[in-house]
């Protein structure tokens, strides 16, 4: 496994891109096997997830063509419906969360698909009932070999269907509009996600000829047709990175730029971080962070402790929460930080507890952080990262402790940010991959 070792405490300055939103890749790459027309997609990251992806697509028959750094050309025209039944084919999905999302584009064009349980971050129970119940509406029977393999199919074309969603899963409204918008009739989704990335998909299947009404709302109506043509589509930048740069600058009290940030779409992001204290200015398209050398919670009205907690959107990102939980160790005051959807995600605090710290883990949802003000740098230790979002977390950490760091497992960093110790380096950081 490799590992970064950072020699923190130093501040950075300079400009840097977001790469393409890694959440809408997932969605949008597995939109290509809904059509034998080609599809061309750009502002793709290049990171572990994504890729394993991509390289699943291509196993499964899909043409692949690369026509620059950040853009692919795929035509679905020849999928080998055979390989499914591939020991190769089951490792690749166990490995990756991300090919759950191939389900709902199989169902609706080819009649079958099946899954091993997808692998992922270990940040608590993540079930895939939703995904299954709503294409159990649409007509597909479901059957499960042992505890971990699944197998879906249809006779004949899937069917329109009314369906209230038990969960606002992203994921699972994704794989119900992509076997939807194939369906015979209307289909009429409830409760469905409706996060900017949901958004990009259904316009990019609208562009594709799919009818779908509602998109930015949690009410869904789709009319299904019999076939989708190709198209073009542009992702979104991630979110998640942008928030994570905020994050980034506000704990070393740097200056630096985030270039076109799609500020439109970041919902909440901005204003929590400006709860924190955290100064943002918005030029054009561009978010500027100054470098601050205090930064001071927000309280309520009536002076009690500020809540930060996540919800489905328009609510805060859950991804963000490992983030600004780090950033509040700095800050003047006291914080909050409620993760609500997944209970093993706040586990990380033991490392930053160990770096110095004031952090208490009230239960596996909550953590109160009495911030430091930077009276007190936080210090230096050897850690392991345990999931894609922690790690790039206690990343921000060790570059605003003293003295030296070392980051082990950092694959999961990989498989969410893009070169970031490249890109972080040609802002001044001192990161070294071991």
């Amino acid at each position: 496994m490799a590992s970064f070792e950072v020699i923190g405490g130093k501040a950075l300055k300079g400009e840097i891109v977001p790469q393409g939103a890694k959440n809408e890749a997932l969605q949008i790459l597995c939109a290509v096997l809904l059509t034998d027309e080609p599809v061309t997609i750009s502002n793709i990251p290049e990171i572990r997830d994504v890729n394993k992806l991509i390289e699943l697509l291509r196993d499964m028959g899909v043409k692949v063509g690369k026509l620059s750094p950040d853009t692919y050309r795929f035509q679905a025209d020849a999928v080998n419906l055979d390989y499914l039944d591939t020991p190769e084919f089951v490792a690749q999905g166990r490995a990756l969360r991300g090919s759950v999302m191939i389900l709902g584009p199989m169902l609706a064009r080819f009649g079958k698909c099946q899954l091993p349980k997808p692998g992922g971050d270990k940040i608590g129970r993540r079930p895939l009932d939703t995904h299954f119940v709503g294409l159990e509406k649409l007509g597909g029977k479901l059957t499960l070999e042992g505890k971990d393999f699944y197998r879906i199919s249809t006779e004949g074309r899937l069917h329109g269907a009314y369906m209230l969603l038990d969960e606002a899963s992203v994921t699972g409204t994704a794989n119900i509009v992509m076997g939807a918008v194939l369906a015979e009739g209307i289909t009429t989704i409830y409760n469905a996600a409706c996060e900017p990335y949901l958004q990009q998909l259904c316009k990019m299947l609208v562009r594709m000829g799919a009818k779908i009404n509602g998109i930015g709302s949690n009410l869904l109506t789709i009319e299904g047709v019999e076939r989708l043509g190709g198209t073009e589509h542009r992702m979104l930048p991630d979110m998640i990175e942008i928030g994570s740069f905020i994050g980034l600058a506000a704990m070393t009290g740097s200056e630096i730029t985030i270039k076109d940030c799609q500020i439109q779409e970041l919902g909440l992001i901005p204003d929590t971080f400006r709860k924190l204290g955290i100064q943002l200015e918005f030029r054009g398209d561009d978010i500027f962070v100054p470098a601050q050398e205090h930064y001071e919670i927000a309280t309520y009205l009536d002076g009690s402790i500020l809540t930060i907690s996540d919800h489905t959107w328009p609510g805060l990102t859950p991804d963000l929460l490992s983030v600004l939980l780090v950033v509040a160790t700095q800050a003047k005051g006291t914080v909050l930080i409620h993760q609500k959807m997944f209970e093993s995600r706040l586990f990380f605090v033991d490392k930053l507890i160990d770096m110095g710290a004031q952090i208490i883990l009230c239960d596996p949802h909550r953590a109160t952080v009495i911030g430091l003000d930077q009276r007190n740098q936080l210090h230096g230790i050897t850690m392991t990262s345990p999931d894609i979002r922690a790690g790039v977390a206690l990343l921000i950490a060790a570059l605003s402790a003293d003295g030296r760091s070392v980051i082990e497992n950092v694959e999961q960093i990989d498989r969410g940010y893009q070169y970031i110790d490249k890109r972080l380096t040609a802002l001044g950081a001192q990161i070294r991959r071991l």
